[in-house]
């Protein structure tokens, strides 16, 4: 067993039940679980503190103050609501507001009672202050003043993730503890983002997360961005590019979306290929009207693509107030369907349309153009354009995008003069395109795009990074990642990334827990970024010379031994997660790291099936059947998922991933083509699952496990007992076994002698990990 192996097994057998959150009790305004004579009690014996925001305070303000009143209900177990003003009110309070606009803050200020004179008129920042006496009847205050009104939500959510309320909290069903006692230790503490504009992009997000939104809500409509914004705020992010495959589209389907986001404080925007806050798909709509459906081609239907976007920035400013919706609206333009434009389109035509959408924007905003944030996204070809010369107005943000595969194309170039809207980055964490797509699980390492980003960063990329996340779930980990690099990338050093997963998994399933499963999220993003899955087939890896599976499996043996070696101690882990932190655990860490595992299985049986079936050999059945059993296996994952949480999230899972023939995704899963051998039954050397027991067929031609696994490397190396060169795990005993000789326990029917066949366990029994066939030595009549 290998050094790396041993450190992580050994972390998940000693890891136990989750609890409370670590508490660092150490400098200004940090949370500790016991008090001293200046410590504010924000929850003290099981009551929260009151939380405070002006009567006329700003929607995204009033919408935090109730989202942290509710996570003080969490943690506490008693209702905490929210207060308007602070009249009668006495005890601890937490008081929420924006410098210059609270009432109640500026007049803490006047008093000199508090500091934030640093944080006036600078974007995003908040300042966090115990203060005492500030008002009569009132001892002692929490003082979360922001800059603006993202810095007062920031501020809020910053104290909410630290006393354990994962900003996954709903959108992964991280489980909160309860605490009794919860204090922040004295003092003043201040923090601002250092990227202006970071943020997601739901995209690609068909058949999962339009199935289950549909089914959740009704429809891509406010009551389900309203979580989307919530977890985005909880991030510290403030822009978004929504869900827009047809027949989605954003400002069009539910008005009160761009409403909602713009009460909690988000910044819209739209894809780079969808200008001046259109959808793609409303190009589709209303063409009775005579606007729209005509040519997507500015030389032949420039007045009708004028008109459309028009309305988009005149739907912008419709709130009435003279400043419109906050959004980032995104200019220039790419064929219909984020295809090219014609081919040799001219840089002066760009510029043209550029120069017209501005002046769209300056005639119905009423004020210069450059008033108005703007972002040109220079992806694929575009960014062939500005290469070739194109001009972009200086208070344009330049979007550059990565190869659509975590390598970042271009950046500013070394020593260029600053531009007045600065640059940013389009990264993919998921992407629909040649030569393939990859929208399954999450297969990015957070190492990766550090790397990329922090280049970026260095570079001058500073004013926007923007992560495609296809259907937002499975990007839990990864987003977390970027989202915190983003807020401050100075501050992700090489040693905060190395401590980053086990933080991260300790903020959702407990500290005592952190370093197994951070090291289990590690080398999972490890294994799954070697290929995405949607490339992986039977003729992908190499197997071993001969037909001996027990003796050498090759590449693709090896390969499905470091799986096996991860799920056995995923399992482990899971072990110590209680009930009700079961589910989360399923949906981080168990699902993916099963399901990717389980399609290793699958393809390297249906590569030894071939292999056999040209040689006639009828060994080449059994992993026929072993095949078949495996993709059921991948639709009982899935199942699973859809299940758990009361069905909360039926139909995220639905994306095909087997069966690709080209770069776009099949229709359905399609089991992969299986040859069978007429002629007797031989027994194969079987597959695990879960890490565990083998599979082979007994003389009756029965389905068998049994034989308990030996510990595995999952740094890397083959199991142990394996043949030196590699396979996928199973001794040499065990093979001579398989080949009919005697051998351990497991093998049932003539192959074992004084013990009578067991029938296996009924196959619909934990269809995650155990179907029938796995039972603990059993027999399965095909």
């Amino acid at each position: 067993m290998g050094e790396a192996m041993r450190g992580l097994v050994a972390a998940a057998l000693v890891a136990t039940v989750v609890s409370v959150p670590a508490l660092a009790c150490k400098g200004a305004v940090t949370v500790c679980s016991t008090a001293d004579g200046t410590s504010f009690a924000l929850i003290r014996g099981g009551k929260p503190a009151t939380v405070l925001v002006d009567p006329a305070a700003d929607p995204a303000v009033r919408y935090a103050a109730e989202g942290f009143a509710g996570d003080l209900q969490r943690v506490s177990g008693t209702r905490a609501v929210p207060a308007l003003g602070q009249v009668g009110t006495t005890g601890p309070v937490v008081m929420i507001g924006v410098l210059g606009q609270s009432p109640m803050i500026d007049a803490l200020v006047r008093a000199g009672k508090i500091r934030a004179q640093d944080i006036a008129g600078e974007w995003e920042a908040f300042r966090q202050i115990v203060v005492d006496n500030p008002a009569p009847g009132i001892d002692r205050a929490l003082v979360i003043v922001g800059s603006d009104r993202r810095g007062a939500v920031y501020g809020a959510y910053d104290l909410s993730e630290k006393i354990g309320v994962s900003p996954w909290h709903w959108f992964a069903d991280v489980p909160v503890a309860k605490r009794a006692n919860v204090y922040l230790t004295a003092g003043s503490r201040r923090d601002q983002p250092k990227v202006r504009y970071r943020g997601f992009f739901i995209n690609d997000e068909a058949p999962a997360f339009s199935t289950w939104v549909q089914k959740k809500f009704g429809g891509a409509n406010a009551k389900a961005y309203a979580h989307i914004f919530e977890l985005e705020l909880r991030l510290k992010g403030n822009y978004l590019w929504p869900a827009m495959w047809a027949p989605r589209a954003f400002n069009d389907d539910d008005p009160q979306n761009k409403i909602l986001a713009d009460e909690m404080g988000i910044v819209m925007g739209t894809s780079h290929h969808e200008p001046m806050t259109r959808a793609q798909d409303e190009w589709h709509r209303n063409t009775a009207g005579g606007v729209t459906g005509g040519k997507w081609d500015y030389t032949a239907n420039a007045a009708n693509l004028r008109a459309f976007w028009r309305g988009g920035i005149e739907r912008m400013m419709s709130k009435g107030d003279g400043k419109g919706y906050e959004s980032l609206v995104t200019v220039g333009m790419r064929g219909d369907g984020d295809e090219p434009m014609a081919e040799g389109t001219a840089t002066k035509l760009l510029e043209g349309i550029v120069a017209d959408q501005r002046r769209i924007i300056a005639e119905v905003t009423g004020k210069p153009a450059d008033r108005t944030p703007q972002v040109w996204a220079l992806y694929k070809e575009v960014q062939d354009y500005y290469d070739h010369g194109m001009q972009v107005p200086d208070d344009v943000t330049l979007l550059f995008a990565d190869d659509n595969w975590g390598q970042v194309r271009r950046l500013p170039d070394p020593g260029a003069p600053p531009r007045k809207g600065g640059y940013g980055v389009y990264y993919h964490f998921d992407y629909v395109g040649g030569p393939r797509n990859y929208k399954w699980l999450n297969t990015n390492q957070i190492e990766k795009s550090w790397q990329q980003m922090d280049l970026a960063w260095q570079r001058g990329a500073r004013a926007l990074w923007i992560v495609n996340v296809g259907d937002l779930k499975p990007m839990e980990y990864p987003l977390s990642f970027f989202m915190k690099q983003a807020w401050n990338p100075e501050a992700m050093t090489p040693e905060a990334l190395a401590s980053y997963p086990a933080e991260w998994a300790s903020e959702q399933f407990g500290p005592e827990q952190g370093k197994a499963i951070g090291a289990l999220l590690t080398r999972y993003s490890q294994l799954a970024a070697r290929r995405k899955p949607e490339l992986i087939d039977a003729d992908r890896f190499g197997l071993g010379r001969g037909d001996d599976p027990a003796r050498d499996g090759g590449e693709f043996g090896a390969m499905v031994g470091e799986w096996d070696a991860l799920e056995a101690a995923m399992l482990k882990a899971k072990a110590r997660v209680p009930a009700n932190g079961r589910d989360a655990f399923f949906q981080l860490v168990e699902h993916p790291i099963a399901a990717m595992a389980n399609l290793y299985r699958l393809y390297y049986a249906v590569a030894w099936n071939r292999r056999l079936a040209e040689g006639n050999d009828s060994r080449a059945n059994g992993f026929a059947d072993q095949a078949e059993t495996l993709f059921a296996r991948d639709q009982e994952l899935s199942d699973r998922y859809h299940a758990i949480a009361g069905g909360k999230w039926d139909g995220m899972m639905l994306q095909t991933h087997i069966g690709y023939t080209n770069w776009q995704q099949p229709e359905k899963q399609v089991m992969p083509e299986v040859k069978r051998v007429a002629g007797t039954r031989r027994s194969v050397v079987g597959l695990r699952q879960g890490g565990g027991r083998r599979r082979h067929h007994d003389r009756g031609g029965r389905l068998c496990t049994g034989g308990r696994r030996q510990g595995a490397a999952l740094a890397g190396g083959p199991a142990s007992g394996a043949h030196p060169r590699g396979g996928a795990g199973t001794s040499a005993g065990a093979a001579r076994d398989q080949r009919g000789g005697r051998g351990p326990a497991g093998i049932c029917g003539a192959g074992r002698q004084g013990r009578r066949p067991e029938r296996a366990a009924d196959p619909g029994a934990d269809p995650g990990h155990r179907r029938g066939w796995q039972a603990a030595g059993g027999c399965l009549d095909r």
